[in-house]
């Protein structure tokens, strides 16, 4: 009986540890993705102003 109640209490344990590094895993790749799409994102923003600044300029 107390051999079971150790492997019950170590396999919830690992389950637990397992899923507290998944889900910190989760958020990191959450938050990099973002940081790489703002990056991304910022950088079309200032072409497409240069891109009006030439229009502006062109036209008149």
């Amino acid at each position: 009986m107390f051999i079971g109640d150790f492997l019950y209490s170590a396999l919830f344990l690992f389950v637990l540890i397992i899923g507290a590094v998944s889900f910190t895993l989760f958020v990191r790749r959450l938050l990099v993705n973002s940081s790489r799409s703002n990056t991304y994102n910022d950088n079309i923003n200032r072409k497409l102003d240069r891109i009006i600044e030439l229009l502006e300029k062109q036209s008149k």
